[in-house]
């Protein structure tokens, strides 16, 4: 089984969400289905097929977080060599044909929002980025084509203090 690697912060998120589904969103539903169940007619109850519906989204959602989680590595990047390109570093490259600097930080998956510079560890780029040091050049293919960048500066900068958008237990459910 391939690990994935998460931050602490990650896999708490994963572990509240998963508890408040099992514990919060899971009994309510159910209890929202006995009620409607109790109505009589179930064959042409909405209430009754709604809420065994959201069942259904909730025990799927609960076997791919538990799969998840029984994969994830916890991985705390500031214990990591600082001097080179790893899991949770903060890095910006310059695009050697048109100068334009970019800022990524290398994360998890489950942690990615690639349209904040927080790209997973599995993306080419990430993979062409692990173990190198500030000033290093580097050519990779992406799916926009081959490009070349140097290294101008790596930072550790926690994952979660640069999210845009983390999800709250508003979220979790499926109401």
């Amino acid at each position: 089984m391939q690990r994935e690697p998460i931050t602490q912060e990650g896999y708490d998120l994963l572990t509240r969400e998963f508890k408040y589904l099992v514990e919060v969103e899971k009994p309510k539903v159910s209890r929202e289905k006995e009620v409607a169940a109790a109505l009589g007619d179930r064959s042409e109850n909405a209430d009754y097929h709604a809420a065994k519906e959201k069942l259904r989204h909730i025990d799927k959602r609960l076997f791919f977080l538990n799969a998840l989680l029984q994969k994830t590595q916890i991985i705390n990047p500031e214990t990591l060599d600082h001097s080179r390109m790893h899991f949770g570093a903060t890095i910006t490259l310059t695009d050697l044909n048109t100068e334009e600097t970019a800022t990524y930080t290398i994360c998890g998956s489950y942690e990615s929002e690639p349209e904040n510079g927080l790209i997973t560890i599995h993306a080419p780029l990430s993979k062409a980025l692990i173990g190198k040091q500030e000033g290093d050049e580097f050519t990779v293919n992406l799916p926009s084509g081959k490009k070349e960048y140097e290294v101008e500066k790596i930072e550790y900068i926690g994952v979660f203090t640069l999210k845009q958008h983390i999800k709250t237990e508003k979220e979790f459910g499926f109401s």
